[in-house]
């Protein structure tokens, strides 16, 4: 090739000369000088991950955040400093959120798929050895065995054997030769070449995986925080005008002075405002995770174990989830031969072959009989071509799978090939081959000696674990790369659900093919690692909810894509650090226990939520009755976070970190607004109701207020009742428990939570209206029920 030969190019940041060298002269210092300048640099690629400022700045400055910040420094100039007793848990909450994006972000940002510290270049004729992110494009590089590809490249001279497994899945190892291209992040197992490379930095293969497995995926919540986040959002619109109309009411109509206005405002905003249900919730996944290490599963994004508890179709790959990864010969079937002969030959050819994956391991194990025969060429296993050969003076003996072994041929043997395959084996041909070994397509017929028969045993609980999804409604794809055949087999034997509905995914053309596909096949065999992506894709965009389990770097974008993502430990660290949830045993059947700690979060959440949302109701309302009547808001706000601490706040933890495992039913919201809105509506009619009355006779309004507050604590412990049922023993003590605190506090520091000592005649009124909140919360609750059933939610 000619040095001084010029082209014009792309690169990542704009036209840049292009230069072709010798190989035996690389690039001149004046060339590398001009690809610098250029920035045609390997450079590494940052993580696409949030900063940690970034990630404080999106914590902190919150349109919630700043709401309470702006009612915090109110009650401050109004002197109301015993008011401020919701910021703890608001600052709590923040610091929370912070922490778990910064451990996300270190986890990612600790993703690296490429390890390949220095690499040896031919610069102005001399070799040279220089750092990775130091190569420029059209640098002549030079591979050997144990090598990792920094950049995309293209051989020049010599030839090598790689292993390509983020590309094809497989660690079986692939022939490179002159004009082939080498993927960055491959590694070199055998032979020496010299490559130009000719996409470096972002351009490169490995770079563009890497940026997209680190993409946060932005907007893709659970259904619980998607609920809890629209419940958040409604009260953030609503809180404005209400709040602002209050205190204008107060301030400007009735005259009040600027502190009782700013308390009364104070008062009805965060009683709309569910401060706690994020920190519950959070605090919640946290002891999930916790309890989830201590069975070696480990969680990256916490928010999946809701997730994986909704999932209603699981991707999972026969080796390594159905099957144990260790591979074994069960035997094999001579054509002609005697089975002594055949034995023999399959030995000369196993003793020749290097030991780099998992079919050559099994069958070293096998065949040990080594008769010192050896051969002239080796040919290490095609991805691409589906055999591995090996040349001796005399013959040729080829092994690889039937399909593309025997080509046409092949229906010859089906009986043979179909006598295993049904039975869950894997089927190899080993036969002699007259054409020209070259590491490409065999073109020649091959005459078959013997097919080996293979398997991998059914790892111990697959059984139990594929029909405890099934039970719970969840549907199973199995994506493998092996022939359906006998991955159907194997499935029917682990029990999962429509194994015998198999399909050949090389025969599924594109996306549309496969959209149709997922809807009527269980098993895909033949699957490429690009599919694997596209059955994820196919679906989500069908509307279901799907879990993945991968163990591979070519698994990663598929992983990214699914809903919950789920690794082997015993697989790659790229696969284990993008995916959410790692098995750190590589033993699936943990899948059932995280699924039913999901149930546990899911459900008692819910649970919790509840008594969130009766707070929430009854605020607005009663924030927009007192609007529209002209009143002052009956409660302060020091009331209303002593009656959240012992109806809400304590309640809702020890619920929240309760046993529970309940099928996940209906839809979050739907659940917390059946249950929450009759309490809520009891609340609000009697304060109301109570209001009016004592306006009508002249009580005193810190007598109203505090009558409003013990009428408020006896509907929030009776729905706590409700929603604490059954009441076992933990239970009881737990009301109980609530019960005895909140009186504590009216009756010894009730200064701190302005309780004043109520008249005779606003007693009288109170125990009235104290007598109505049963009867009316019952009725509440069957006309809520029946609304349910009419409405079908």
């Amino acid at each position: 090739m000619d040095t001084g030969r010029n082209e014009s190019g792309e690169t990542c940041e704009g036209k840049v000369r292009r230069f072709y060298p010798d190989p035996q002269i690389g690039l001149t210092k004046d060339q590398v000088v001009e690809h610098v300048r250029a920035h045609a640099v390997n450079k590494k690629v940052d993580s696409s991950t949030s900063t940690v400022k970034e990630i404080i700045r999106s914590n902190v400055c919150t349109y919630f955040n700043l709401i309470f910040l702006v009612l915090g420094i109110l009650l401050i100039a109004a002197g109301s400093f015993r008011d401020l007793t919701f910021l703890p848990v608001i600052i709590a909450n923040t610091c929370i959120g912070i922490a778990q994006e910064i451990q996300a972000k270190k986890v990612l940002d600790d993703l690296n798929i490429l390890n390949a510290p220095s690499c040896t270049v031919i610069r102005d004729g001399e070799e040279k050895t220089i750092k990775a992110e130091h190569l420029v494009l059209d640098d002549i590089a030079v591979f050997s065995a144990g090598n990792q590809i920094p950049a995309d490249a293209v051989i020049l001279s010599g030839e090598v054997a790689v292993n390509e497994a983020m590309i094809t899945g497989e660690s079986d190892e692939v022939q490179k030769k002159v004009r082939d291209r080498l993927l960055s992040g491959s590694f070199v197992v055998s032979g020496n070449c010299r490559a130009q490379l000719e996409k470096v930095g972002e351009d490169s293969y490995i770079s563009r995986l890497t940026l997209q497995a680190t993409k946060t995926k932005n907007g893709e919540q659970s259904e619980m925080i998607r609920s809890l986040n629209r419940l958040v959002m409604a009260a953030g619109i609503l809180i404005i005008p209400i709040g602002l109309t209050l205190f204008i009411q107060q301030f400007v109509l009735a005259e009040a002075d600027f502190g009782t206005s700013v308390s009364s405002m104070v008062a009805a905003v965060i009683g709309m405002i569910p401060e706690g249900l994020y920190l519950l919730a959070s605090v919640a996944l946290a002891v999930s995770a916790m309890r989830l290490a201590k069975q070696k599963v480990l969680l990256h994004d916490m928010k999946c174990i809701e997730t994986l508890a909704r999932v209603d179709v699981l991707c999972v790959d026969k080796t390594g989830t159905i099957t144990v990864p260790e591979m074994e010969v069960s035997g094999f079937v001579p054509v002609r031969d005697g089975e002594q002969f055949v034995n023999d030959k399959i030995c000369d050819f196993v003793t020749n072959m290097t030991v780099d994956n998992a079919t050559m391991e099994a069958l070293g194990r096998y065949f040990t009989n080594d008769t010192g025969r050896k051969a002239k060429k080796v040919i290490s296993f095609s991805s691409a071509y589906k055999y591995s050969a090996v040349e001796f003076a005399d013959e040729k003996l080829v092994l690889g799978a039937p399909e593309f072994v025997l080509g046409n041929f092949v229906s010859l043997y089906s009986n043979i090939i179909e006598q295993y395959t049904k039975n869950g084996y894997r089927v190899l041909v080993f036969g002699r081959y007259k054409g020209t070994l070259d590491g490409g397509a065999i073109n020649e017929r091959v005459e078959p000696i013997a097919f080996i028969y293979l398997s991998n045993a059914i790892r111990k609980g697959a059984v139990e674990t594929f029909s405890y999804f099934a039970e719970n409604g969840v549907d199973i794809k199995v994506i493998s790369g092996d022939n359906p055949g006998t991955v159907s087999e194997i499935a029917k034997k682990a029990g999962i659900n429509n194994a015998e509905k198999y399909i050949d995914a090389s025969t599924l053309e594109g996306q549309a093919d496969i959209n149709s596909a997922v809807k009527e096949y269980t098993v895909f065999g033949r699957v490429t690692p690009v599919q694997k992506r596209m059955f994820v894709k196919a679906l989500k965009e069908a509307g279901r909810t799907v879990a993945m389990t991968g163990d591979g770097v070519n698994d990663v974008l598929a992983l990214k894509d699914a809903d919950c993502s789920i690794a082997m430990a015993s697989g790659s660290e790229a696969a284990c650090q993008v995916a959410q949830l790692v098995l750190l045993d590589s033993d699936f059947s943990r899948m059932p226990s995280v699924v039913a700690e999901g149930r546990r979060v899911v459900n008692n959440i819910q649970r919790s939520a509840t008594l969130y949302l009766v707070k929430n109701i009854f605020s607005m309302l009663l924030a927009i009755f007192s609007m529209i009547l002209m009143l002052n808001y009956p409660l302060e706000p020091s009331q209303v976070s002593l009656i959240s601490m012992f109806t809400i706040g304590i309640p809702s933890f020890v619920l929240a970190l309760e046993p529970n495992k309940e099928k996940i039913k209906g839809h979050f919201m739907h659940n917390v607004l059946i249950k929450a809105l009759p309490a809520g509506l009891t609340d609000f009619l009697v304060v109301s109701g109570l209001v009016v009355f004592c306006r009508e006779f002249n009580v005193d309004a810190e007598c109203v207020s505090t009558s409003c507050t013990i009428l408020v604590a006896i509907v929030g412990f009776m729905i706590l009742y409700e929603i604490a049922k059954p009441m076992i023993r933990m239970h009881i003590i737990l009301l109980v428990g609530v019960i005895l605190g909140w009186l504590f506090c009216m009756l010894f520091i009730s200064p701190l939570f302005a309780i004043t000592s109520i008249s005779k005649q606003c007693a009288m009124l109170m125990v009235v209206f104290a007598l109505i909140t049963e009867p009316a919360l019952r009725y509440l609750t069957k006309l809520s029920e029946w609304l349910k059933q009419r409405l079908n939610l």
